[in-house]
């Protein structure tokens, strides 16, 4: 059986993309006569409705937020209301199926077409380690140590594990540097980002390689790296059959990052003792005063020479992430660009909360770059900071920077997670794809 020609699987998906597009214009189109250009609207103002009160419900307590909340419910009901007695109740779902069939298409035809990025930061074979170090903590990830025998599994390979005590606090740097004296070759660490990022930062200090285990709640660095996050002991099998990435590492007033940097109001939040235990109680009874009252510091940032005034938000990444949703980031499809991605948020009110929830990544409330270095000043001498979810306080103003190529990490070569993100959707390319033509190829 012939395979099929990439070339020509992404022009004939683009062509479908462009069909269904066309068809859920169109049945929206034939749904405007008699009333439904005013359901349409209405539609759209159910969506800035909905914003509006979940702004009012965020940023503010008492009656307001009630209010707030009862509309942010109410208004997509009445939008569905909406439909069903403007006679849409088959026009609109036709045309969100439509339209859902031509965005799977588009990418589809964008993955299909996608040609080889340049090549990634090599890598390298690896032989197995004579004397590694793995430090483990059993309260991360809600006892993945204990639950898939990690300790075991980990010293019946070679390793020498280092235990955290629950409950007790240990400088992890310090033991990491301690194994590093007593002649171990590498480190690793089975907990969360936080932890991830003191021990690579004496991996990388030392010039030794570092292993990553997804023992953590989250484990973002873990995803992004190809990692088996739904069970950890898989990340052991680099101790016998490994390969070495080299990949940046982030750096904040001098301590290593390997996720994110999170500044304004989720920094603040973070800070609370309160916050652990009860994580949405928390942010709910704080997010009036750092948003509408007052309580949280507005930041400025120099994003290389870029100003990025006035946030209430910032987020700082070891790489940028695919998506610039603030809500979903998604993943970082490379952690060897040594660039930072930075993601500044300021909402100012229920009408801006509006626009940003209609026009996403299109709206004036976000800022989306990369930058090599980024500045963070705001007018109090020292600012809340969460480093890779760890609560800091650090005085201003706060430099970040990238160390490029900076960490050897050693992970498995059997990776599940090494699949390509999606390249960002590009109606433009779905055109040119789309009237592609094998003799204009063959041409170029």
């Amino acid at each position: 059986m012939s395979k099929v020609d990439p070339s020509d699987r992404a022009r004939s998906l683009a062509r479908y993309a462009l069909l269904a597009a066309a068809a859920a214009v169109l049945v929206v189109l034939l749904s405007l006569g008699d009333g439904g250009s005013l359901v349409l609207l209405g539609a759209l103002a159910g969506l800035a409705v909905c914003a509006v009160g979940a702004w009012w419900f965020l940023a503010h307590r008492g009656p307001l937020r009630v209010l707030g909340a009862g509309l942010a419910v109410a208004a997509p009901v009445a939008v569905l209301l909406l439909f069903l007695n403007g006679g849409m109740w088959f026009t609109a779902p036709a045309a969100i199926l439509l339209w859902g069939v031509a965005l799977a298409c588009a990418r589809g035809a964008l993955r299909a077409e996608r040609r080889p990025e340049p090549a990634r930061t090599a890598v390298r074979p690896h032989r197995a380690p004579g004397r590694p170090v793995l430090i483990m903590n059993p309260a991360s990830g809600g006892g993945k140590v204990e639950r898939f025998d990690l300790v075991e599994r980990a010293e019946a390979l070679g390793a020498r594990v280092l235990l955290l005590e629950p409950g007790t606090h240990t400088d992890v740097g310090e033991l990491a540097r301690n194994a590093v004296a007593e002649g171990a070759d590498l480190l690793g660490v089975a907990g969360g980002d936080g932890t991830q990022a003191l021990v690579a930062a004496v991996a990388a200090e030392h010039g030794l390689p570092f292993l990553v285990i997804s023992a953590g709640t989250r484990n973002h660095f873990a995803m992004d790296l190809g990692l088996d996050r739904a069970d950890p002991s898989r990340c052991l099998d680099a101790l016998t059959d490994g390969e070495e990435l080299r990949v940046d590492l982030g750096d904040v007033a001098g301590r290593a990052f390997v996720n994110t940097v999170s500044f304004g109001v989720y920094a603040a939040i973070v800070q609370r003792p309160e916050y652990r235990d009860a994580k949405t109680g928390t942010a709910l009874d704080a997010m009036p005063d750092l948003l509408a009252g007052g309580a949280g510091e507005r930041l400025d940032a120099l994003a290389d020479d870029r100003a990025v005034d006035g946030q209430q938000a910032l987020l700082v990444s070891n790489n940028a992430y695919a998506s610039s949703d603030p809500l979903d980031l998604g993943r970082r499809p490379r952690l060897d660009r040594g660039e930072l991605g930075v993601l500044g948020v300021r909402v100012d009110g229920a009408a801006q909360a509006a626009d940003l929830a209609v026009r996403r990544s299109l709206s004036p409330a976000l800022t989306i770059l990369t930058s090599r270095r980024i500045e963070v000043t705001a007018d109090a001498g020292s600012i809340p900071v969460a480093v890779d979810g760890e609560a800091l306080t650090l005085p201003t103003p706060v430099v970040c920077t990238v160390r490029p190529g900076a960490l050897r990490v050693l992970v498995p070569r059997d990776r599940p997670g090494t699949v390509p993100a999606d390249p960002p959707l590009d109606w433009r390319r779905i055109v040119t794809v789309a009237l592609d033509r094998p003799g204009r190829r063959a041409d170029r």
